[in-house]
Order: C-alpha cells, then structure tokens, then sequence
C-alpha cells in the first residue's frame, strides 16, 4: 500500500468514525415523544389570514401522523416528506413561493412533521406562507 491509499484509507475510516459520533449524539439528544393518549389543537391559517382549528384526540406522537390520521393534510409526509395540500388550500413553491410554516406553541417548529413530537395540550400552526 503507498502512502496516498494509506491516506485514503485514513480519512475513510476518519469519517465513519465521525459518522457514527454524529449519529450517536443525535440518537441520545433527540426530542423526546410521549406514549398514551393526548389532546392537540391544530390550527391552519390559509392564504385569506382565515383560520381553522382542529382539536384531536390521538395515540400519534408525531405531528405528521395526526395530520394524516385527521385528514388535515392530503399528502401523505411519511412518503414524500412534505405536504402541499392543507385543509383543501394548496401551497405551491414552484408557482408562487408559498409554502405552509409549521409553529409549535407560537414558535416556528425547528424539525418537520415527521420528526416534531406532540405533546399533550400542544397547540401546532400551518401557516400559509409565501416567501
């Protein structure tokens, strides 16, 4: 083996090794979910500033899963990872920058649907919004 495949190989394994590490912090600080029974409101605010409120009774702990299990959203998240459709009213980023904010408890949500935890008596907000 030369020295540049010895250094290659080095950096490979450099890289798995920091792969793993990442993957670890990720696995030991992500959100918590809750089992059981919760109640969440959802509210969809359309493109007119109209709003609609949705009060749901689930076992879900991901957000995407109460969407979908409530017919909120017509897409389905878990294939495609985004949804376009909210409460009949479609957001199309291509055609005019829009696009529908989710907000946990009145703060923009920091993870998408499929990974963003309920919680009980959470309140969570899709927004349209053009950019």
């Amino acid at each position: 083996m030369n020295a540049n495949q010895k250094r290659v190989a080095l950096l490979a394994a450099v890289l798995v090794a920091l792969a793993v590490v990442f993957a670890a912090l990720w696995w030991f600080n992500r959100p918590e979910t809750s089992g059981g029974g919760k109640s969440v409101t959802i509210e969809v605010v359309h493109k007119d500033e109209s709003k609609k409120t949705f009060t749901c009774e689930t076992q879900e702990e991901y957000l995407a899963g109460v969407l979908v299990a409530e017919g909120i959203v017509e897409d389905d998240p878990f294939e495609t990872g985004m949804f376009f459709v909210v409460d009949g009213e479609t957001a199309d980023y291509e055609r005019d920058k829009s696009y529908w904010a989710v907000y946990e408890d009145g703060e923009y949500a920091q993870l998408g649907i499929t990974e963003l935890p309920i919680q009980d008596g959470g309140v969570y907000s899709l927004v349209y919004t053009c950019a």
